[in-house]
Order: structure tokens, then sequence, then C-alpha cells
């Protein structure tokens, strides 16, 4: 199953705070045992964000020359169980010219995950290949990709800090692991990151992307992080291309969880609906 470092709305950015005698904090002769990077990792993968989720959010597009184009999107999520992966769909409506856009990942545990685009201005359903992946999702920031999440284990791990700071909006401060990931695939677009963890919710509130020149190409941030339905969420993101001097902010407007969605509301005939 991919790993969610922004599971919020939109990418899915994970939630809920591990308990005390979670199996990840492990006991040495009675005295705590640090997590090792992986372990970090995989208890972001891990953590409890509901068996669904329903919400709509705010698209906010900022050019290198400061203009603004706003977009509105609902996005519904199912968790994935067994030999079936997390289901996730997009789906644009406003303004005009995008409404109808659907966009649907299916995650597979074992092999690679598929992705369907909609455009209601051709009426077909098309397969996002392999190798558009790392394209622009509908002229953002993010990517195909991000939108769902990576594999843990096509990625190694190590501490960049072991004891990094957060500092809310609030201003508290609050401990986190600096993590850096490095893809096992040598042809990755974007091979490291470092991504700030939050200690006490495994929450990921920023990230640093790099491209194979070791260049940092984007950066996501957290802007604002609060309990939804007893889950931590992160509600408001920022993704920031620093190459191409442009920003896409994404403000979730309401968000529920587990909802009983099923399925059959992630099938691609659920592509076409918005369009209707």
């Amino acid at each position: 199953m991919a790993a969610r470092w922004f599971n919020g709305p939109l990418v899915l950015v994970f939630g809920f705070l591990f308990a005390i005698d979670s199996p990840l904090s492990s006991q040495d002769a009675g005295r705590p045992v640090p997590l090792t990077p992986e372990a970090v990792a995989r208890a972001v993968e891990a953590r409890d964000i509901g068996r669904d989720s329903r919400g709509e959010m705010r698209m906010r597009l900022h050019d290198r020359q400061g203009r603004v184009r706003e977009r509105v999107l609902s996005i519904a999520s199912l968790r994935g169980s067994g030999e079936t992966g997390d289901r996730i769909l997009v789906r644009f409506t406003y303004p005009n010219d995008i409404r109808g856009t659907s966009f649907l990942v299916w995650e597979h545990p074992d092999s690679d995950d598929e992705r369907f685009l909609f455009l209601p201005a051709l009426g077909r359903v098309r397969r996002i290949a392999g190798q558009e992946k790392q394209e622009s999702f509908v002229g953002s920031d993010l990517s195909y990709e991000d939108i769902g999440g990576r594999d843990v284990a096509d990625y190694t791990y190590v501490f960049a800090a072991e004891n990094a700071v957060w500092t809310a909006a609030d201003g508290s401060k609050v401990p986190a692991w600096a993590l850096e990931s490095r893809a096992k695939d040598a042809g990755a677009e974007f091979p490291r990151s470092v991504s700030l963890i939050l200690k006490d919710r495994f929450v990921s509130v920023h990230a640093d992307i790099f491209n194979r020149r070791n260049e940092r190409a984007k950066t996501f941030d957290v802007t604002r992080l609060e309990r939804v339905d007893g889950i931590w969420t992160p509600l408001d993101l920022v993704v920031a291309n620093e190459r191409d001097k442009t920003r896409t902010e994404l403000t979730t407007t309401t968000l529920r969880y587990n909802l009983g969605l099923k399925p059959g509301d992630f099938d691609r005939r659920q592509l076409e609906q918005g369009a209707r």
C-alpha cells in the first residue's frame, strides 16, 4: 500500500494518533526502543485514517506573474484491505471549463497502481501510463503520482534530524523527525525527499523534494492541521514549484470520515457521473 506523505484531503494526508501500546513503540528491558527510520515511514503508512472519507476543496493556482486561477473539487477515498488497495476519486465542479473532469486511482499492494482520467470534452476515460505519473495534475504543482502515494518499499530511509521541531500556526513547537527518503529506482525524476514527521501524531507537515541534480524542486507545507471526526488531518496545504516559481494552494471546505462508501463508488463508471 502506498505511503501518504500528504494524505490530507487531496493527497489523503494521514491522521490518527498511535496509542501508547502501539507495537511500533517496542520495549527493551522496560525502556522504549527508538524507532528506526523505516519504522517511522511504515508507521505513517499504517496510521488509522478511517475506513473512508469524502470532502470538498478549493484549489488556487498561482503562476509566476502572480495571476490566480481558482478551482473547486470533491474527493472521496476508500481504505483498502487485504488484496485490495486504496481507492481515490477526484471530481472538479468549478469552473465550467474543467467541470466534470474526474480522476480515479486504484492502488494495488503487489503491483503498479492504476490511474484513470476522464475529460468531458473528449467523452472518454483514458489510462495514465507509467511515464506520465510525474506530469502535472490538471495544471497544478501536483503530479498524478502525488494523488495517492508511493510504496514504502521503493525507498530507503535515514534520519536527517531526530530532534527537529515544527512550528504550528498558533506558534506552538511540536517535536518531529526529519526523515530522508531515497528512491531505489535510479531513473526516478525526484529521487530524494526530506519530510518532517510529527512524533506524537505521525503526520507529515513539510517536505522538500529534490530532483536528479539534487536541487530542491518542490516544497509541501501544511498550513492548517486539525482533528476531524477524531482524526488529525492536514486541511490546508501549499505546494510550491521552485523552478517554475508557481504555487498551488489547497483549502478544505468540508470533510467527513467513515460514511460507509463501497468499492462500487470507485469503479470506472463513476468517472463520467460528474459530466451528466
